[in-house]
């Protein structure tokens, strides 16, 4: 048939097949360090996992897929072919500790038993049936997340959720609840105008783009959704004139995860909530990177008394674990002013990405993981502060909670990203020349103090 390969060409394409799977099969199967003793390419004798090199199966990957890929990244030489708890190992069979955990999405690892269990089982029942019928899952998972949001301690008047995609999605969802209110409560149309603020990151979508104040995210798409009004983290002083009559949101990250992380104080948070409430303001907290256990509470302001808790959470990333999910989780006040066919998706809320969520939420939510959070904050901080201690003048601060944490430094991190990766361990940056810190929060104790060994030898390769 005309629409059929040539057979050569056909035999080809399969032959480059089995050597790609052959590939990944030997690559998934190193994951011991005797066996990554004897690797199979060429290895600087004073780097354990040197980048992959221009002639190297991962370069031929690469080269052949970029042809086809949209550059909207600036990736790194490995290629990723499985992952087993904080570990993941590449084409080249090399392992790397992972500090990233898919930007703090895989909060229980790679490749979770329970985790593959629950999906295995969900896409040989039902995958999608669209919003406009029900299913078991999607009800299951947003009274799981009220009621363990309402336990938690955090926002206590919990009431219903919205489930979607992803963090951009949960943020456009609550930009546009807010709106709704505002209309509600104003039906001149005056109250419309929303607050973020600086070093703050919501997402690339047209709306949470515009409520993330950034030149170079914003300029290369801008004009911005009108309405948009930016302040300074932290600064109490500004807030009254900052939310007003007009505002009908406010988002903020409890701690700011792109921005360098950046804990906001108790007192900023408290002062918000009650500016919020004197204007009639929704108060949204975009706990997207920050929530779901990763500070060793649920969600990172439960520790905050009712008054200074929001109308809002956003959360997405760890709820999947690597599944695509988001949610928006909302008050009385709000979910009693928005009616049928205010939103949608038609992707948001499927069984399959619910029973992950249920499943995902139903570990996070444990004491007792929670409280090996803290425990192991205790043994990251301490670690980095002795590192502090050693390069005073190239690193001048920790901070952030549980394990999501910054050391900020006084120059450029991509040397030492690079030199940490080729030694074995995987970390990013975030804000201005800032090293960010989201493993997975199954991560050892054992894990913690090798990974954190290597940094140190990374940058004192690189001073």
């Amino acid at each position: 048939m005309a629409s059929q390969l040539p057979v050569r060409r056909l035999a080809r394409s399969f032959a480059g097949i089995r050597r790609l799977s052959s590939l990944s099969s030997r690559a998934a199967a190193a994951s011991s360090p005797s066996q990554h003793a004897q690797p199979s390419v060429p290895r600087e004798a004073s780097l354990p996992n040197p980048d992959p090199t221009e002639d190297s199966e991962s370069a031929k990957m690469v080269k052949e897929h970029s042809k086809f890929m949209l550059a909207t990244y600036a990736r790194p030489p490995p290629v990723f072919v499985s992952g087993k708890g904080s570990y993941l190992t590449d084409l080249e069979g090399r392992r790397y500790l992972d500090f990233t955990a898919g930007i703090a999405v895989n909060a229980l690892g790679h490749s979770d038993p329970g985790l593959t269990h629950a999906i295995t089982a969900q896409a040989q029942t039902l995958l999608h049936t669209s919003n406009l019928y029900f299913n078991t899952w999607t009800g299951a998972l947003s009274k799981m997340l009220v009621e363990k949001t309402i336990e938690s301690g955090a926002l206590h008047d919990a009431a219903t959720v919205f489930v979607c995609n992803s963090g951009s999605e949960a943020n456009e969802a609550a930009i546009k609840f807010s709106r709704k209110v505002g209309k509600v409560l104003d039906p001149s149309g005056e109250k419309f105008e929303f607050v973020s603020f600086y070093n703050s990151f919501h997402g690339r979508t047209m709306g949470s783009l515009s409520a993330t104040p950034n030149p170079k995210y914003q300029e290369p798409f801008s004009p911005m959704v009108p309405g948009f009004k930016y302040g300074n983290y932290n600064d109490i002083g500004a807030i009254n004139d900052l939310v007003t009559d007009k505002t009908c949101g406010v988002i903020i990250e409890p701690i700011q995860g792109e921005g360098g992380v950046n804990v906001a104080t108790d007192e900023f948070l408290t002062a918000l909530a009650k500016r919020c409430r004197e204007v009639g303001a929704v108060l949204i907290y975009d706990e997207i990177q920050c929530g779901l256990s990763r500070t060793g509470t649920l969600w990172a302001h439960g520790h905050l008394p009712k008054d200074a808790h929001p109308d809002i959470i956003t959360t997405a990333k760890a709820l999947g674990n690597g599944f695509p999910i988001g949610a928006t989780i909302v008050n009385r006040h709000v979910s009693e002013k928005i009616k049928i066919g205010d939103h949608g998706t038609t992707f948001g809320g499927n069984p399959m990405a619910c029973r992950v969520g249920h499943y995902v939420l139903s570990r996070l939510s444990q004491p007792e993981l929670q409280r090996d959070v803290l425990t192991k904050s205790k043994v990251f901080r301490k670690r980095l502060e002795r590192m502090r201690e050693r390069f005073p003048d190239l690193i001048t601060e920790i901070r952030g909670r549980g394990l999501i944490l910054g050391m900020q430094l006084t120059q450029d991190p991509s040397p030492i990203v690079k030199a940490a990766r080729e030694r074995g361990l995987l970390v990013i940056t975030c804000g201005t020349n800032t090293l960010r810190f989201v493993p997975p929060l199954t991560v050892s104790e054992e894990e913690i103090e090798s990974g954190l060994a290597i940094l140190e030898e990374a940058i004192a390769t690189t001073r």
